[in-house]
């Protein structure tokens, strides 16, 4: 059964603050894991699950029909834990369990460890090319369905994802959406510092045939409109500026915060910061 949910602005807004603080407990309660990007692709994943873009049925996740979204930058999965919870494909028990073992919210996504993680992912710059063998499948079989990739921009330095770069625009896969969570940071450091010749992406991504949108990736309203743009004759790509460790004023743009354990101090500071308590 087909299911497209679609929120307002502001519904859009308390579930991403609302989502946060899940992550948050979450995490604390784990005593490990990768909040930074987790809370910064928070309003882009709430945005397309919920904002009327993505085709799902929670009770039935391996419906033929469904849309696919694939997290390829698989350390941000306590969001997209966070997410399928609060679209219904499980309850937000589950994510009591993240990183513990023998539980389904692994630390990275594991294919049919819960419902609605459609890849095992965290080897990074592997994600856009199962997303083209999806999408090619997808216009072959006419099924209609439409493919979302989202990527780090740290994994834009990876050679898989540059020949995957060359052969979607090859393919003309206009079902095909990629998404990057550009919030400038990777394990290293800044990706300034670590690759200084990443920019200008945009530049790049339009000059292998893509088309491209840029934007606040924390603007709720630039997403819609980004998301709600068709492709026209190929797959396009959505560059989302955004903030690591979004909402946390500890974390955000905090070179300390790819991963880490929260303090009860920080855990307390953390819920003040977003602000639902």
């Amino acid at each position: 059964m087909e299911q497209i949910t679609k929120k307002s602005f502001d519904e859009l807004a308390l579930i991403a603050k609302k989502l946060r603080l899940v992550v948050i407990d979450a995490l604390y309660e784990a005593g490990s894991g990768h909040p930074g990007s987790s809370l910064s692709v928070m309003d882009l994943l709430v945005t397309l699950y919920f904002g009327g873009f993505l085709k799902y049925d929670p009770k039935n996740s391996q419906w033929e029909e469904r849309d696919l979204f694939l997290l390829s930058n698989g350390h941000a999965v306590p969001a997209l834990y966070a997410i399928l919870a609060e679209a219904g494909y499980f309850d937000f028990n589950e994510l009591n369990g993240l990183r513990k073992l023998g539980r389904g919210a692994q630390g990275h996504p594991k294919r049919d460890s819960l419902p609605g993680i459609e890849i095992s992912s965290g080897s990074l710059g592997q994600g856009l090319s199962v997303g083209i063998g999806l999408a090619l499948a997808a216009q072959l079989k006419k099924t209609g369905q439409k493919v979302f990739v989202m990527m780090s921009d740290g994994e834009q330095q990876e050679g898989s994802t540059w020949e995957a770069v060359m052969l979607a625009p090859k393919l003309k896969l206009d079902n095909l959406t990629a998404i990057i969570d550009k919030n400038k940071m990777q394990i290293d450091g800044t990706t300034q510092e670590v690759m200084p010749n990443l920019d200008p992406l945009v530049e790049k991504y339009l000059a292998f045939g893509w088309e491209v949108k840029e934007v606040n990736g924390h603007n709720i309203k630039e997403i819609i409109g980004a998301l709600s743009a068709k492709n026209k004759n190929g797959p396009r790509v959505i560059v989302a500026n955004t903030l690591r460790g979004k909402g946390v004023s500890f974390m955000e743009g905090s070179k300390h915060w790819h991963a880490g354990k929260i303090t009860p101090d920080q855990y307390e500071q953390a819920k003040k910061d977003i602000n639902i308590i």
